[in-house]
This record gives structure tokens, sequence and C-alpha cells, in this order.
């Protein structure tokens, strides 16, 4: 990110630049702020597209294309899955000079074995935006915060990356909820966050596992209800829990063999920080009861697609029994 930080500071722009990465919050910022730092608001000299329906060779067309009355022009192409497969013939256009022709490529996923990618690599820059730090996220909230004269404790930063996950994009769009309900207020506090944000599935299905774990019974069923009331369907719920199951036990396992928080994170596909959460989760289980716990969600599955019980029973039985 510094790297085109100071290309947009000096000016001293690439003419190939690949934004990729998990993060679509800053995949979209440092997208924005490229196409402005190489053309402004300039319309007559830009190209978008979004999707696969482009083929290389009508890219390559566009690219030959010299601009009107301006020095530059962008192509900017988006998801275009020409990192994953297909990308070979504009590889081979890239390693050239291509004018006065700028490209920006925002991709979710980009295969770092292809050859466009290192192409990219090589002939421009590749700016792969992961899962942020919790450090960094609890920065970057406050200073959102702070930007729009408001204050927020350090309890409550963790209550809403609680209640959010670590999507940037997601916590964005609640900051902007939060900052239109306290409008007349100083700060915010994890109750305006509990009257107004949204909980994430996955964050109130670990909340619910959590409360098997301490056997506190009436908080798990009380979670669960609140997702039935939100209509999430039981048996997806069940997927997730059984999700949830598997994860700690594989974090539990990893744990024994002495991985620590980002090894663990690694290996399971978690940020350091959640993986942490997660193994401190697992010591509320055994490796036999997680494994237990396992059977009986794909039990509890076997016994509502047989018509022996209806899904929600099914699902409220197997949190009686595991936070008994």
């Amino acid at each position: 990110m510094q790297r085109i930080n100071d290309d947009i500071k000096t000016g001293q722009l690439k003419k190939i630049y690949l934004l990729c990465g998990e993060e679509a919050y800053l995949r979209k910022q440092y997208r924005d702020r490229l196409k402005e730092a190489i053309i402004g608001d300039d319309t007559m000299n830009y190209y978008y597209h979004e999707g696969k329906e482009l083929s290389t060779g009508e890219i390559i067309d566009l690219s030959e294309t010299l601009p009107f009355f301006a020095e530059r022009r962008l192509i900017l192409l988006e998801n275009s899955g020409l990192f994953k497969s297909g990308g070979e013939e504009l590889a081979d256009y890239l390693k050239g000079d291509t004018g006065s022709t700028y490209f920006v490529f925002v991709e979710a996923e980009a295969d770092k074995r292809s050859r466009l990618y290192k192409t990219v690599k090589d002939a421009g820059y590749v700016a792969e935006f992961k899962v942020q730090e919790e450090a960094v996220l609890k920065r970057w909230i406050v200073s959102r915060v702070r930007k729009e004269g408001k204050e927020i404790s350090g309890q409550a930063v963790d209550h809403l990356i609680r209640m959010t996950g670590t999507d940037m994009e997601t916590i964005s769009r609640e900051l902007e909820k939060l900052f239109c309900y306290c409008l007349d207020r100083p700060e915010i506090t994890g109750s305006d966050m509990d009257a107004i944000c949204v909980k994430q599935l996955t964050s109130h299905i670990f909340d619910m596992v959590g409360a098997i774990a301490e056997k506190k019974q009436k908080r798990a069923l009380s979670l669960y209800y609140e997702l039935v009331a939100l209509k999430e369907p039981p048996m997806r719920i069940l997927f997730l829990v059984a999700r949830q199951f598997n994860l700690l036990l594989q974090v539990k396992e990893l744990k024994k063999k002495g991985y620590a928080n980002k090894a663990v994170g690694e290996k399971v596909g978690l940020p350091a920080f959640i993986a942490g959460k997660y193994m401190a989760q697992a010591d509320g289980f055994s490796e036999e009861e997680l494994r237990a716990a396992l059977r009986a969600c794909v039990e509890a599955e076997e016994a509502v697609k047989t018509g022996r019980m209806n899904d929600s029973m099914s699902l409220e039985l197997l949190i009686i029994r595991y936070s008994s």
C-alpha cells in the first residue's frame, strides 16, 4: 500500500497495477485513488469493464487507441478472471511498451503462478490486500470516528469488531449508520451498536458455540432463537455450527502440536488474532467432545432428512445436549 501511496504522491506512476486480495474495501479505495491520479475526472480517455466477457484481443485493441486531447488513457478491468486463466496473450502484450495507455486490474483472486501475474509484477506493481490485523482495524476505526468529531472507547471498538467481523466494507457500513444514529452525541458506545448494528451470522454462531462451551444453555438457546427470528434457516445454522466445531477441532489439534496463533491462522485460513480467539474457545472442549459434536451434527442432519425430526427441534436438542 505504501508503494502506491508513494507513486501517487510523487506522480511516478507505473503503467500497470494489479490490486488483488480478500479485502474488498481496500481494493476499491486504491482503485479509485489510482483512477484519480492517472486521469482525474477525464471520462473521454477512461474505459471500465467488470466481468469476464471482454476478450484479450478486445483489450489489446482498446489499448492501441490514442488518448483524446490528453497524455494518458486508462483501462480499468475488474474481476476479469484473466489472472486465473486465459491471460497469456495479454501477458505477452504487456511485456512491451503500452504507450500512453495505463492499466489497473482489480481482482478478488489472482494465481501467482500465472504468466499474466508474473508479467504485471515485473512490468508494473502488484498490491495484495489481505484481511487486516486486529491492531490495524482498531486504529482505522478510531481514525474514522475521530474524523467525524466523535470518540469511541477501546472496549466499544472491540465490541464492534465482534459484531461485524473483520471485513472493512461491513465495518464501514455499520460506522456510517452509527454516525447518523449518534449525530447529536460526542461518543459512540457499545449500546449504540446493540441498538442498530447488524450482527454478522458467523459472529452470532461463534458466540453461540462459545455459550455452549461455557455451559450457558439459556444464552446459547437465546442466540439460536435470535437467528431464527432473523429468518435464518435452521439447516443453514446447523451447517455453520458444524463448520465451527470442525474449525475448533483443527485449531485444538494444531495448538497441541505447538503452533502459535499466526501459524494456526495460516493453516486454517484465519487472521492471527481471529485464530487466537478460536484457540481460546477450543479450550472449552476436549478433542473427544468436538469429535462427538461433529458426529451429532451429522446425526441431526440425517434425522431431518429422514423425517424423524423437524429441523428446528434437531438443532435445539443438539444445543441442549452440549450445553448441559
